[in-house]
Order: C-alpha cells, then structure tokens, then sequence
C-alpha cells in the first residue's frame, strides 16, 4: 500500500468520523429540542398548540443550520486552501497527523483498541474491535503454501529449589509449581 492511499484512506476517516459526529449533534439537538418544549410546556403551563409550535420552530432552526454546515465547512476548507497556499502547506493537520501515527506492521504487532484499515476491496475493515488482535506476517513455506510462520519449540527449562525446610515446601509445592509454569510461559513468549 502506497503513502498516497494511506492518506487517502485517513482523510476518508476523518470524513466519516466527522460524519458521524454531525449526525450524533443532530440527534442530540433534536432530543434536546424535544426535552425543552416539553419540559417548558409543563413547567410554564402552556397549551399543547403552544409546545407544537415551540418544538416546530427549534426543528427548524436545527434544520437550518444542518442545511448551512456544508456550505459553512465549503467556505472554511476555501480559506483553509488559500492559506496553505500561500505558506506551502498543502496537507491539513489531521491528515500530517495521520501519517506521522502511521505504524508499520511488517514484522507483526498488536492492535489493542478499534482501528480501521483498508481493505484490497477497497473497504474499510475494523480491527480489534473485541479485545486485542495480533497482526501475523504472512511467509511462503518450502511447499510454496502462504501462511504464517513458526519457530522455536523444544525449550528445555531447569529449575533447582534448596530448602531448609522441604515440609513447608510441599505445602506449596503446587502454588510454587504454578508460578514457575506462568514464568516460563511468560519466558517463551517474550514478555
């Protein structure tokens, strides 16, 4: 994947995160539009014709400065492309953001909150969305086969205890044992 479509692929998500918070301010305004004219209505005693009104009018107004965002973030984006023309900055800060938090996998890794990635498709995947995910490199295999690769195995551990007291020992036999299997374990996988 090219640089280019990285940056493609941030800008896109920064589109529809930006998206997606507009349409939860909506919602929220019209739940609060909804909340007020009721509430107020109770409150002050007015005719239910009266709440009607009141809400149509805050709906409106919401609707009206839904209508006008576009040409709101049209005429900024403008300013903003006049101004970076003018200093030789061509990318938006978000997008130089992007690409400076761009984390290269090829040696394998872990995702550990949700995170979009572009698809071949040319979709948009979602990664560790359930708990942490591990990133695997792909490698062909002697037979030609593409798959992930494994090593190691065989690992020989020793462990010696001295004790001055082997009854105090075999009562802890089985937490001792327990620590020593998790310490290896640890050992084993890098931790």
């Amino acid at each position: 994947m090219t640089d280019t479509s990285l940056l493609d692929t941030a800008t896109t998500l920064d589109s529809l995160n930006l998206k997606t918070r507009d349409l939860a301010s909506s919602a929220n305004g019209f739940a609060r539009a909804m909340t007020t004219a009721f509430s107020s209505s109770i409150t002050g005693g007015k005719q239910f014709d009266d709440v009607l009104k009141s809400l149509a009018l805050r709906i409106s107004d919401l609707a009206v400065r839904l209508a006008f965002k576009p040409l709101e973030q049209k005429l900024a984006s403008g300013i903003e492309s006049l101004l970076s023309g003018l200093t030789g900055t061509a990318a938006t800060p978000s997008v130089k953001a992007a690409a400076g938090a761009i984390k290269p996998f090829a040696s394998g890794g872990v995702i550990g909150t949700p995170t979009y990635f572009p698809m071949l498709n040319g979709g948009v995947g979602l990664a560790g969305e359930a708990g942490p995910e591990a990133i695997l490199p792909l490698a062909r295999g002697p037979d030609g086969r593409l798959g992930v690769s494994g090593s190691g195995g065989g690992t020989t551990v020793h462990i010696q205890i001295a004790t001055p007291d082997p009854d105090s020992f075999r009562r802890s036999e089985t937490y001792i044992t327990g620590q020593i299997a998790r310490a290896v374990s640890r050992g084993q996988r890098g931790l």
